[in-house]
């Protein structure tokens, strides 16, 4: 005699009760916030790495395809969109990967990068699908762009060229493609080549500067090292004013490179408001609240400074620059409410708001329930509460900034993952539509 057996309730990590989602919503929540293959505070990389393996044939594949797109132009994210292709390149009957494939390589380098990924698990000859979408892409890029990823790696952009047999669009294409086989693409301007020939830094930083030949997050990246070689500061902040608004830097870059040069902190702070400041605006009263439990500090990467607090405390300042009124709340194991700050402060306000702990979030939701009235409540999280979420107050909106499994935020809420600034725009264009 078999006795039925109820499942076991889904539960975050902290153990409070999770939602039940499809399991391309499992994938999204944990693509949209993942650098892949870097650990989070509950998960290894590895695992996360895995179980988007596992979901993608569970879903339909044009949801997948959408997703890596998503991931790669909105979210600005690399290797997750790889991953998520090659998933889907494994049964070619199922999808054609090429037009997404091509879609999702922005970078020269992302060509053996997806290669990489390909072979992870042995070597083996390309798919048709894969050979069109790698041809594809490779027809993007100009001299510049390849001969800076031009790298001595274990596949090379050669290879590449080689093995997808692109046909070149025209003569002067094809001419490039023979001097990249060659070996003979012009070096190009860039830092990293004017500084290894042994020039001296100052003076290669503000040529560069000058010409307009420093890309913004190269600019950002790069803020310290020009200091230390005393660039002449009026260069690099008139750079960082021009190229704001039109820098696809995330919000959580312009922290990284405050706290590099806290000397200049001003100056990035305006430019990091400034990105901001063509965004829709929100009408009527906005509550925004912060996650700060212990895990929202551990490090978005393991070569990074930033921490998944970091993502969301921008967010938070983000929300704050576009929002008519506006107050901002922290929850740990209590409700703490920041100073009326914007940039910079709000994130040091953020931050040193209480001690950072549990992570009840249904409590506080209610603590806010009988103190504020609002017309939406935006909470910035990664969503791993020890209690009960109950319902929003006025529109709800759940903005998860980690790869966890699973989460809370469903139901009455409007889930949002990823952490660059369309996570808050999605809000502005859905209350757009009524």
């Amino acid at each position: 005699m078999r006795i039925n057996q109820a499942p076991k309730p889904l539960l975050t990590h902290e153990g409070g009760p999770a939602s039940p989602i499809q399991p391309i919503d499992e994938l999204r929540r944990t693509v949209l916030a993942c650098l892949l293959w870097e650990d989070g505070f509950y998960e290894s990389g590895e695992s996360i790495g895995n179980r988007i393996k596992q979901l993608v044939p569970q879903c339909k594949p044009h949801e997948v395809a959408e997703l890596a797109i998503e991931a790669r132009k909105k979210q600005r994210l690399r290797h997750a969109p790889l991953l998520l292709v090659r998933e889907l390149a494994r049964d070619p009957n199922r999808f054609s990967v090429a037009p997404t494939l091509c879609r999702v390589i922005q970078r020269a380098d992302e060509l053996a990068e997806f290669l990489a990924l390909y072979w992870a698990d042995g070597k083996k000859p390309l798919a048709k699908q894969v050979k069109k979408g790698l041809a594809c892409a490779f027809r993007k890029f100009e001299e510049y762009h390849l001969a800076k990823y031009n790298r001595d790696a274990t596949i090379k952009l050669r290879d590449v060229l080689f093995m997808v047999h692109a046909k070149p669009v025209n003569d002067e294409q094809a001419a490039l493609w023979k001097r990249l086989a060659e070996g003979t693409l012009a070096t190009p301007d860039t830092w990293e080549v004017a500084l290894s020939g042994g020039t001296d830094k100052k003076e290669v930083f503000e040529r560069l500067l000058r010409e307009g030949k420093l890309g913004y997050m190269a600019l950002l990246r790069n803020l310290r090292n020009m200091q230390q070689a005393e660039v002449e500061p009026a260069l690099v902040f008139e750079a960082l004013a021009a190229g704001a608004q039109k820098s696809k830097a995330l919000p959580f870059r312009y922290v990284a490179a405050a706290r590099a040069v806290p000397a200049w902190e001003p100056q990035i702070d305006q430019a990091m408001q400034a990105a901001m400041g063509t965004m829709d605006k929100l009408a009527g009263t906005t509550v925004v609240l912060v996650d700060v439990s212990g895990s929202m500090d551990v490090k978005l990467s393991a070569k990074s400074d930033l921490t998944r607090l970091d993502a969301a405390a921008a967010l938070a300042v983000l929300v704050r620059g576009i929002c008519a009124e506006v107050r901002v709340f922290t929850f740990s194991n209590a409700v703490v409410e920041t100073p009326a700050r914007t940039g910079m402060a709000l994130i040091d306000a953020i931050n040193r708001s209480q001690p950072h702990h549990g992570t009840l979030l249904g409590s506080a939701i209610e603590t806010l329930r009988e103190a504020v009235k609002c017309d939406r409540l935006i909470v910035v999280t990664d969503e791993q509460t020890a209690d009960r979420v109950g319902p929003p107050i006025g529109r709800g909106y759940i903005i998860n900034v980690a790869s966890s499994q699973n989460g809370v935020g469903y139901g009455d809420w409007t889930k949002i993952n990823g952490w660059s600034e369309a996570s808050v725009q999605y809000i502005a264009e859905l209350e757009k539509q009524g």
